[in-house]
């Protein structure tokens, strides 16, 4: 039988997961849609050398990243000893023709992780993120039930009218302010009334935003914190770079917040506790819930809100693999590790600890 091949969406945190298995001495495969598999298949394919060079061992090209689930690919898959590592694009593309138990059913190569957990980052889903939270005892923003309570500043989170996998924000401090923001996005197409009755509406918190980018091993019974990043969005970080004499200019322009990167942000050495402690908290309501609850990456994306004394407000979850590769530059999986370990090559890790362990059915579901 051939090795174990780390297998994933070529998107999000691919190149991650293949240098990761790269230096753990498996192999990888990334599947890519039609029209995106350069990047993969040519960029940064693996090569012998001389000089070695490369991460991505094998590239399968579909039509559409939604063939993932068709019997011939699972079976190719298969037939390579693959273990599938989700990012956030598998399941977005996907929960375009499929719904989570369609999705669930269908992946017949084993997951990295709890593929019954990724359902939880949707704000629709029952037993959703907040659930989690809440269970765990973690704080995260006030949320408001409906216009007419708004007595802040708040956020309000709706999804996007013609982009399935992004959301339309916007903020405002009073029941007028709500509905004459809303119209203004409605009027440009970007919200519609649906998305609005489903809108998500709590308090803006005001200070740095920080990802605790977290992994649970199954095989030394461990939490980790692997770095700390924040995000680069669109047009967010356009709007807070205009000077105060523009501002009347840029009134009318709704934030967009649509992923453009990340940047590696370490914070004080005095919030780890609070940190470490969070993250234990959400392991535990997750195996509760949703057993066996988490394994590998998660993160918790919290504000740094001001005291004294400073805290931790949560206020997303990301249930899989993060999307930053750039965590590995801040310094606490070398404090761990005694050198820099990015997320993808601790997938790997854990993937041959328990390989050589015989304990792979501890990290796959």
């Amino acid at each position: 039988m051939k090795g174990i091949a780390l297998s994933c969406i070529g998107s999000h945190s691919a190149l991650d997961v293949a240098a990761g298995a790269r230096a753990q001495g498996l192999r990888s495969i990334v599947l890519t849609a039609r029209g995106r598999e350069r990047t993969y298949a040519q960029h940064f394919a693996r090569r012998a050398g001389p000089p070695p060079r490369g991460c991505v061992d094998e590239v399968i090209e579909l039509r559409d990243f939604t063939e993932l689930l068709d019997a011939s690919v699972q079976a190719r898959l298969l037939a390579n000893n693959a273990i599938f590592v989700p990012n956030r694009s598998f399941e977005v593309y996907l929960r375009r023709r499929y719904t989570y138990d369609e999705i669930e059913r269908g992946m017949t190569v084993p997951v990295f992780g709890n593929r019954r957990l990724l359902r939880a980052e949707e704000r629709d889903e029952p037993d959703n993120q907040y659930a989690l939270l809440r269970r765990a005892g973690i704080v995260h923003p006030l949320q408001f039930g409906s216009p007419e309570e708004i007595d802040r500043l708040v956020m309000v989170k709706a999804p996007h009218a013609r982009i399935s996998f992004e959301r339309a924000f916007f903020l405002c401090s009073s029941p007028r302010e709500y509905r004459e923001a809303a119209a203004r996005l409605m009027d440009e197409g970007s919200l519609s009334e649906a998305g609005l009755a489903g809108a998500i509406i709590e308090e803006y918190l005001l200070g740095p935003a920080i990802n605790l980018n977290f992994f649970y091993s199954p095989v030394l019974g461990e939490l980790e914190l692997l770095g700390t990043d924040t995000r680069r969005q669109t047009n967010l970080e356009g709007l807070r770079n205009v000077p105060p004499s523009a501002l009347d200019a840029v009134r009318s322009i709704p934030m967009r917040l649509e992923e453009a990167g990340h940047i590696a942000a370490t914070m004080t050495e005095s919030m780890l506790e609070t940190a470490f402690a969070m993250g234990e908290a959400f392991v535990a309501a997750a195996s509760e819930a949703t057993p066996p609850g988490v394994i590998g990456p998660f993160a918790l994306q919290c504000t740094i809100v001001a005291g004294p004394p400073k805290g931790l407000v949560c206020y997303d979850v990301s249930l899989r693999i993060p999307g930053s590769p750039g965590t590995r530059f801040t310094p606490y999986s070398a404090y761990r590790w005694g050198r820099d370990v990015s997320v993808g090559e601790r997938i790997a890790m854990e993937v041959v600890m328990a390989r050589d362990a015989n304990t792979l059915d501890a990290i796959v579901t």
